[in-house]
């Protein structure tokens, strides 16, 4: 669905990331690690198209997305930032429906199958109770569902999440996480997402591309990926890696601070 090939992207003379490929498949949940300075954020501004690539091709259902048009490219994938606060109080039904502005032409309003794909979306991340509230009063986490909500009802095919989970509280963290996976599942969409998080992608993730500070990068399974000795050489510190078994009778990796 989504493929890089051989990306190399940065700022004017400056590379920040060199040679990076990959595939992200329909249903999967890619996950973003790596220390502030690596290029995350510039590898993102890339894939959407916001800098250009200094070499190598981004693909998306085996189409090189540079010769889309900006509508086109809007069709089929979300962005969800980390943080908005639009400059007027509108209503989360109405922040939502703006994700159809992409298949709506000119001037025109949404219409009535519009405002329904809007509503399932709501329905979708469980937010249903809030389509007639202030955006600008509602919760961080709820807040962050509506910005989630609104790029699925671009019903895209690629879904781009910029830590979704940044500036949230534990709960919050793992409600969002949550509805991240089965997203992914069950409207079989294709999410990249950045975290700061290791737990986050041992737990939730189906992939893991770990970038680290010499423009090198790690690419496949939460478990061959997050390493002991990933954590401690990209980030300078003591960690374990435990396999715990949970109550329904599967295991589980989870990264602590060791000592």
């Amino acid at each position: 669905m989504l493929e890089v090939q051989h990306l190399s992207c940065g700022y004017g003379q400056r590379t920040v990331l060199q040679d990076v490929s990959l595939q992200l498949h329909s249903g999967e949940l890619m996950c973003l690690l790596g220390p502030n300075g690596v290029g995350k954020t510039t590898l993102f501004k890339t894939l959407l198209g916001l800098l250009p690539a200094r070499s190598g091709n981004i693909l998306l259902e085996g189409k090189a997305t540079r010769h889309w048009s900006r509508k086109e490219f809007a069709q089929r994938v979300g962005y969800v930032p980390q943080a908005h606060t639009p400059p007027f109080p509108f209503q989360v039904q109405d922040v939502v429906a703006m994700g159809r502005v992409a298949h709506l032409g000119v001037f025109s309003a949404p219409k009535t199958p519009d405002l329904l794909i809007a509503e399932q979306a709501l329905e979708t991340l469980g937010i249903t109770h809030l389509a007639k509230a202030s955006y600008t009063e509602i919760s961080g986490g709820e807040r962050q569902l509506v910005l989630i909500a609104r790029a699925l009802a671009q019903q895209p095919k690629l879904l781009v999440m910029d830590e979704p989970t940044s500036n949230l509280d534990y709960g919050n963290q793992l409600k969002v996480m949550a509805h991240v996976r089965q997203i992914a599942e069950e409207q079989n969409i294709g999410i990249l997402l950045t975290t700061h998080y290791p737990n986050h992608a041992l737990l939730y993730g189906t992939q893991v591309l770990a970038l680290d500070r010499n423009l090198g990068y790690r690419l496949g399974s939460p478990a061959d990926v997050i390493t002991e000795d990933y954590l401690q050489h990209t980030y300078q510190v003591a960690v374990e890696i435990h396999e715990i078994s949970r109550r329904d009778g599967h295991a589980t990796r989870l990264c602590i601070p060791g000592y």
